[in-house]
């Protein structure tokens, strides 16, 4: 089988499940990309009526329907909305694969994402990009200077995140008090670049918790950002690696903080199903995967004490953590038994806010309007801080409360958690 064959084979095993689809419309309120839109190809079951027709050799996966699928987010609230069930995630991924693999792109398309999967997997690259960051944040402040730039690169300075100085967390962190589990934490890219405070906070409630946390040395990108953009050959060697380096950690568990990461974590078993030597490997490390906030909530409760925080807090489904792993009770239920927080309903918290990836830096148009919306959505709540579980998400977030002027602190739902742990104040939680 020639390299060009292989993905559309893979597709085409993938027939049945776009056989489930009955075209019943249930999916169409929840798909972002329909909701600006409105046009059936920019549907979820508009989508899989292509797949189909690729597959059935009635149309080619080139231009004009690459568009179509290039402005999925990939945010699988079609998965949670479908009532005949139809999965969704493996058809997106497997189709992308295809066009990645057989649709040329323009020149200046395939420079540009190679660029960014030449730095984003890699964190000792990411982290040559601090001196550029800075920069870009002090053009953001200047429109008529940010309004000069392309879409792209615009965009890329928009979303320039506040970096916090974090050292990485040790190897080896020892539980407070008798022992209950050993965790396995998975730093990832983004989070342990920008996010470092974040991988800090999660190790110290774990450790309050009773868990023994061990961050494996050598630990490289999951694959998820490969994965959603189509380059499933890197994902699948990224899982790999991911896999031998845990393999090594005797742990009961496997934590991950980033839901997009968690979400193709718990499918390696899915991604590596057609390599005899990897997939029972890769079985047993997805059983093992758990959210941060899944793991807590498995806990029992809390062996730590909390400490009040006075504060309106709005909670925003990150979509692989709703959609892509059906967690949503647990992060609400932390923040919840934080006295003194009151968690507030965020209208279409499980609408995407335009992050998904890569998304918004290669459909920065669409990205923004989906995180104006957000935005506009949170303003109104009245809010204190808005938490997610996300790191695309805080960044996305962030951006478009900048734009829209309706800033406000975006953390992660385990920062607040260790704030209460840790008896901080509001002022030093939101810094100011």
């Amino acid at each position: 089988m020639s390299a060009s064959a292989e993905p559309l084979t893979r597709l085409a095993a993938l027939q049945p499940l776009m056989d489930q689809c009955v075209h019943c419309g249930f999916c169409l309120p929840t798909c972002p990309s329909y909701l600006l839109d409105g046009r059936e190809t920019q549907s979820p079951r508009g989508r899989i009526y292509m797949m189909r027709a690729a597959v059935q050799g009635r149309v080619d996966l080139a231009a004009p329907l690459v568009e179509h699928i290039d402005t999925c987010l990939g945010c699988l609230a079609c998965e949670t909305a479908c009532p005949s069930g139809v999965r969704y995630a493996p058809l997106i991924e497997a189709t992308r694969e295809v066009i990645e693999r057989t649709a040329p792109r323009p020149l200046g398309e395939r420079l540009f994402r190679g660029l960014l999967f030449g730095v984003l997997p890699h964190p000792t690259r990411l982290r040559l990009l601090a001196g550029p960051m800075a920069w870009a944040r002090l053009i953001r402040h200047r429109p008529r200077l940010l309004a000069l730039l392309p879409p792209r690169l615009r965009a890329l300075v928009s979303l320039a995140p506040e970096t916090r100085p974090a050292e990485e967390v040790p190897e080896r962190s020892a539980a407070v008090g008798v022992a209950r589990r050993t965790v396995g934490l998975v730093t990832g890219c983004v989070q342990r670049v920008f996010f470092g405070h974040v991988n800090q906070a999660t190790v110290r409630v774990l450790a309050a918790e009773g868990c023994d946390v061990l961050a494996p040395a050598g630990q490289g990108c999951c694959g998820a950002l490969a994965l959603h953009a189509g380059r499933g050959h890197e994902a699948r060697r990224l899982a790999r690696a991911l896999i031998e380096v845990f393999e090594r950690s005797s742990v009961d568990t496997i934590a991950v903080n980033a839901a997009g990461c968690g979400s193709t974590l718990k499918e390696y078993g899915e991604l590596l199903r057609e390599d005899p030597d990897w997939a029972e490997r890769a079985h047993r490390f997805s059983a093992k995967v758990r959210d941060v906030t899944e793991l807590l909530a498995e806990l029992g409760p809390p062996r730590a004490p909390r400490h009040p925080l006075p504060l309106r807090v709005a909670y925003h489904d990150a979509c692989h953590l709703a959609h892509g792993q059906g967690v949503r009770q647990e992060p609400r239920s932390l923040l919840a038994a934080i006295p003194g927080v009151a968690v507030i309903s965020l209208p279409e918290s499980e609408i995407c806010c335009g992050s998904a990836g890569i998304f918004n830096l290669v459909q920065p148009e669409m990205a923004a309007r989906l995180g104006e919306r957000k935005a506009v959505h949170i303003a109104q709540t009245g809010a204190d801080v808005v938490v997610t579980s996300n790191p695309g998400c805080v960044i996305q977030i962030q951006a478009a409360g900048r734009a829209c002027g309706h800033e406000r602190p975006v953390i992660h739902v385990l920062e607040l958690v260790d704030a209460s742990v840790r008896g901080l104040d509001r002022r030093t939680l939101l810094g100011g």
